[in-house]
């Protein structure tokens, strides 16, 4: 007797490890089948297909899956084996299998043949996938699945969110799965009370789902109720007025971002320009090597990305500075007072530089690589977010224009500048070396120009005329503020990228800087020193 019951115990123990192992695992037989269907199946049997295979199948599937939406899945004519297929450099079609990704060789374009995929099978691909990314994904995943779940609500999936959203989710998710059952209760709903508060969930809301949905409801002719649609016009209202909060924010943010350049490309011609009285037209070529510079850095580092721009920074300042050190001892010195001549032989220092870079580089425009902590974005909201590179260069700005603040508040050199700038001639009678501190003035003015091209190789492509696209913003931002201001430089740079970014959407970018500068214009006129005048009686 006992040993009977042993015998039952341990063949329902069996059974129930054979059930289990059933419902988790595919039966291969199973899925080899249904794989072989997908080759024979014509484009309104695929749908079907794909649905038994995410049910057999599973995570398993989803290489199938992701191939099949990419459109680059294929089958052999002879075997009817699945397979991967891209084309190499050559034109040669390589195989690869769909699961392990394994090497199958080249393949003639007469032994394979591909599995053709409508605009109806990528919509429930994309839903496939979603819905595995809900069961097996990370949290950023699962609130990505959402959200493309949200284009496409039907019961299946709104069994699948709640089932998510049971087994226990942060809130962000949370929450979109109660704006997803707002969305089928203001849809599917007769209850007028029900679905004026799945508005009232869905109202500032800003996923596009939400927005579609209620602009259906508004302009929905079979929609009869009237109560409901105005909830629904409110709600849009609400919303409206929100993404325009939003855009006025992205486009501060690009404002800033833009100054930020103009900051840094206009610092150090506001030293040169303040303490000296020299035109530089070569500074926009300053930037341009700092640009070069960091191009050559990664081109020595290409294993090290990630440590260029540390590298880049200050190799920049140095070649930027060099240069200038060398310009002024070898041209300006020797034009002192003479602001015509220095203007153009500044500009003939231009058109060599750019003509050497053009000899070394080629007259084609270089691409920097971005490393990877700079890259990509911080989403506030589904309608703005924060580039990381502009938010570094404008972070990066700051902290350059803080230490040059330093450096001329508690350095030596800084008080001869200050000196010279204030009164040049009473600087030289209490022993300052004026000629000296010409050229560290110099140097370091277009070091930091250097250093705006390190920056700016990270927006924009470097080319022999990068600087010239800055030249005249920097002049602008200079006489705006204030000549040798580093404060109304930093008023001036902010203030002029704010209002290019404000003026574009309505003007363009072209005519947005023709109204800067013809407002800059008459504002020179009424305040001929700029917001904030140099003191000192070489000012008067």
């Amino acid at each position: 007797m006992k040993q009977l019951l042993l015998s039952g115990c341990l063949l329902f123990c069996l059974f129930l490890v054979s059930t289990t192992w059933a419902q988790s695992e595919p039966a291969p037989a199973a899925v080899d089948g249904l794989l072989q269907q997908l080759t024979e199946a014509s484009l309104r049997e695929a749908g079907g297909v794909v649905e038994q295979l995410e049910r057999t199948g599973g995570e398993s599937m989803r290489p199938l899956f992701e191939t099949m939406l990419a459109g680059d899945l294929y089958y052999h004519r002879q075997t009817g084996a699945l397979m991967a297929v891209d084309k190499n450099t050559e034109g040669d079609r390589i195989g690869r299998d769909v699961f392990s990704g394994a090497d199958l060789g080249v393949q003639s374009r007469r032994g394979i043949k591909k599995i053709r995929v409508n605009n109806r099978l990528r919509g429930q691909l994309r839903d496939t996938l979603a819905r595995l990314d809900l069961r097996h994904g990370s949290a950023a995943e699962q609130r990505a699945a959402v959200l493309a779940i949200l284009d496409d609500l039907n019961e299946q999936n709104m069994h699948l969110l709640q089932r998510v959203a049971d087994t226990g989710v942060n809130g962000e998710l949370r929450e979109l799965v109660g704006l997803a059952e707002a969305m089928v209760q203001l849809r599917y709903s007769s209850d007028r009370a029900v679905r004026i508060a799945a508005i009232e969930t869905m109202s500032g809301r800003l996923e596009n789902p939400v927005r579609n949905q209620l602009r259906r409801v508004i302009n929905d002719e079979r929609e009869t109720d009237a109560a409901v649609k105005a909830a629904a016009r409110g709600a849009l209202d609400r919303i409206t007025g929100r993404m325009a909060f939003f855009d006025n924010m992205e486009q501060l943010f690009f404002g800033l971002s833009l100054g930020s350049v103009l900051l840094l490309a206009g610092i150090g011609l506001a030293i040169t320009f303040g303490v000296m009285g020299v035109i530089n037209m070569a500074h926009g070529e300053m930037i341009m090597l700092g640009a070069y510079t960091t191009y050559v850095i990664q081109q020595l580092m290409p294993n090290a990305i990630e440590y260029s721009l540390l590298v880049a920074v200050p190799a920049a300042f140095l070649v930027s500075g060099s240069v200038g050190v060398a310009i002024e001892r070898g041209v300006i010195r020797h034009l002192q007072g003479r602001p015509l001549e220095t203007l153009l032989a500044t500009f003939g220092i231009s058109l060599i530089l750019q003509q050497a870079v053009r000899s070394i580089f080629s007259p084609l425009n270089m691409q920097v690589v971005t490393p990877a902590w700079m890259s990509g974005s911080l989403e506030i909201n589904p309608v703005f977010s924060i580039t990381f590179n502009r938010f570094y260069i404008l972070l990066f700005a700051l902290a350059v224009f803080i230490s040059l603040v330093m450096i001329l508040k508690k350095s030596s050199l800084g008080l001869n500048v200050r000196a010279v700038s204030q009164n040049r001639d009473m600087a030289k009678a209490m022993g300052v070396r004026t000629e000296l501190v010409d050229a560290m003035t110099f140097g370091l003015g277009s070091g930091i120009a250097g250093v705006a091209g390190v920056a700016l190789s990270q927006l924009t492509n470097v080319g022999p005329n990068l600087g010239q696209s800055y030249i005249i913003d920097s002049f602008m931002v200079v006489v705006f503020g204030g000549v040798g201001n580093l404060l109304g430089t930093l008023v001036g740079g902010f203030s002029l990228g704010v209002a290019n970014k404000f003026l574009e959407p309505a003007t363009g970018a072209v005519l947005a800087n023709i109204i800067v500068l013809v407002c800059l214009i008459l504002f020179i006129q009424k305040r001929p020193k700029g917001l904030f005048p140099q003191r000192g009686r070489a000012a008067e």
